[in-house]
């Protein structure tokens, strides 16, 4: 049986206004949350304008009914494995802290301190302004709210990053093929990535077009290549973990299940730096082998 939720028509123009300008669900989503929303509801009623949008059917005006004992997450086994130490063919990896809702693990030594400096090594002559996915065209573009740069390998490129696909699929108990290439981050001093999703919201073609390819992205990896002197956490506002980075160390997550459901709980970003910079490295899953239209497939 059906809801009925009634919110301000008010809300409604604001979601449709920052629609039309070109501003991501996952953004909206993200400042009804810091308005205090809950992340579930506020997840739900922009999902709702936005399938009007792509069903050419009139946005809600003041009420909307869901159904939302089927718009509730339902957690799974997670995919990470159970227990302090996870082994992979080539490393022991220990775990610190798990958590259930969201399926969050914080990881140590997932990188030796040398790898960590080759891969700085690597990336830094390939860094470039990072960028997303422009809702209405599809092309990627800087935006304000990710003021970082940024490079991505091909998978398995060379021999060091080979084993390190390896070992990271091994830990996140995905094949490789299903993994997007693994991405490299520099951030300097006052530089932030606001609130946002890690999985795809189809609201614009290139989104649709990656999602029939490769299917949804279902957990990340995000590893630490260096210490921060200030700044540069990883925080999950519905839950209130803030991750310090460490070098070598991770934070791993997953936001996807076997129904196609994702969880809005997995809202995440890195907060600003304060002092020094922050070198780190993301791995995204996907349900599928992974096939991009190029080697840089962005998020969002």
């Amino acid at each position: 049986m059906g809801t009925l939720v009634n919110f301000a028509p008010e809300l409604g123009h604001w979601i449709s206004h920052n629609l039309d300008r070109g501003c991501r669900p996952a953004d909206i989503i993200a400042n009804m949350v810091q308005q205090k929303f809950d992340v579930d509801l506020a997840a739900v009623l922009v999902q709702a304008f936005v399938d009007a949008r792509l069903n050419g059917m009139p946005a809600p005006i003041d009420s909307l009914t869901l159904e939302l004992e089927n718009t509730q997450y339902q957690y799974e086994t997670p995919r990470i494995a159970a227990g302090p130490i996870i082994h992979t063919a080539d490393r022991s990896i220990r775990v610190r802290v798990r958590i259930a809702r969201p399926v969050a693990v914080v990881l140590e030594n997932v990188l030796s301190n040398d790898e960590c400096e080759q891969i700085i090594d690597l990336a830094r002559v390939r860094l470039q302004i990072s960028t997303v996915v422009d809702p209405a065209s599809g092309t990627n573009m800087p935006v304000d709210y990710r003021d970082s740069e940024g490079m991505f390998f091909r998978l398995e490129e060379n021999p060091l990053i080979a084993r390190l696909d390896h070992r990271i699929s091994q830990l996140m108990n995905m094949p490789v093929e299903n993994g997007e290439g693994l991405q490299v981050l520099r951030y300097t001093q006052g530089c932030k990535n606001e609130p946002h999703f890690d999985y795809l919201i189809p609201g614009n073609d290139f989104n649709k077009q990656s999602l029939l390819r490769s299917g949804q992205r279902v957990s990340t990896l995000v590893m630490y290549l260096n210490d921060v002197e200030e700044g540069g956490e990883t925080y999950f506002p519905e839950i209130g973990l803030s991750v310090l980075p460490k070098r070598g160390n991770a934070i791993y997550f997953e936001y996807a299940n076997s129904l196609r459901q994702v969880d809005p709980k997995s809202l995440h970003a890195s907060s600003a730096i304060v002092k020094g910079e922050k070198w780190a490295m993301t791995k995204w899953m996907r349900e599928r082998k992974f096939i991009s239209v190029n080697t840089k497939e962005s998020s969002h």
